[in-house]
């Protein structure tokens, strides 16, 4: 079985619309799990109440931790054997879960997201893989990334890291490399997994079998404050958590004085203040916020 755990934050409609899309389109065994993740006021009891009579659906009341908190907090009532992470602002059309299941039958393979495409132009492409960051600037592209589907990416191959949007992954996979790190709150969470899992040993894939439509960004949507400030800071704890020595040093120097300053000065130029003021802000709590989990005990 497949446990699909999404995490809700004041999206009432985008996520029932995408437990709506599974449960009229997927055809292989699954569950749901919908984490509340502190949405105000809590829209779990709404959830608990529309899926009443389906036992497939579960529902998590959860404090605003995070992206990684909230897919960790729906960890705890999945039962399946495969564990799919997807955002509440996507669905299918057709089933997927089964073409997922099958490219992690592999062993080596730790890892799989499917093909993404835009809400808003059903056959124009988001991602079809990712391309891997740079050592010193973290640059990278998410491959065929606003090209028209036609079948250029029809092959499933290997990707550098999973998309956030939908990721699967076997259950021993995480009983061996843990659960995402909560340290980030917002973005870079999936990257950093990513590099944990091959660390491990696993293999990352993309798989055009299956597709999922995306509508983008509903929870931090572009051009505000709160994703310019959480971008900035987890870039920053990310060089700081997965770069070493004179790699991290010159990384942590490229964004803190050549990148920030050159974004928020960007951002004046056009007016944006408060966005200026965000990234400014977000490399510094980057910078001075703790990079690593707390431990528990000896």
């Amino acid at each position: 079985m497949v446990s699909i755990i999404t995490v809700n934050y004041n999206g009432l409609d985008d996520t029932c619309e995408m437990i709506d899309s599974f449960l009229l389109n997927e055809t292989y065994p699954f569950e749901i799990i919908v984490v509340d993740n502190g949405s105000q006021p809590s829209q779990a009891e709404k959830f608990r109440q529309y899926y009443a009579i389906d036992p497939q659906v579960k529902v998590v009341q959860n404090i605003n931790n995070g992206f990684a908190g909230g897919n960790n907090a729906g960890l705890n009532v999945a039962g399946g054997d495969y564990l799919f992470f997807i955002n509440n602002d996507t669905y299918i059309t057709k089933p997927i879960l089964e073409a997922l299941v099958r490219r992690l039958d592999d062993q080596q393979n730790g890892g799989v997201s499917p093909m993404l495409k835009y809400h808003q132009c059903t056959n124009t492409i988001q991602f079809a893989g990712f391309t891997p960051l740079t050592p010193i600037t973290l640059r990278n592209r998410m491959i065929g990334e606003g090209e028209p589907d036609n079948g250029q990416y029809s092959t499933p191959h290997e990707t550098a890291y999973l998309h956030g949007a939908a990721m699967m992954i076997r259950r021993d996979v995480l009983q061996r490399v843990g659960p995402m790190s909560e340290v980030f709150f917002l973005f870079y969470e999936e990257i950093d997994w990513s590099i944990r899992i091959r660390r491990a040993g696993y293999r990352l894939w993309y798989e055009p079998a299956s597709v999922i439509y995306h509508k983008e960004s509903m929870t931090a949507q572009r051009g505000t404050p709160l994703r310019e400030f959480y971008m900035s800071r987890a870039r920053m704890l990310f060089a700081r958590r997965n770069l070493s020595g004179r790699n991290q040093t010159l990384s942590c120097l490229y964004i803190s004085l050549i990148a920030t300053p050159k974004k928020a000065i960007v951002h004046l130029l056009h007016g944006r203040v408060s966005l200026a003021i965000a990234v400014l802000k977000g490399v510094i709590h980057g910078m001075t916020a703790r990079s690593e989990e707390r431990r528990v005990g000896k």
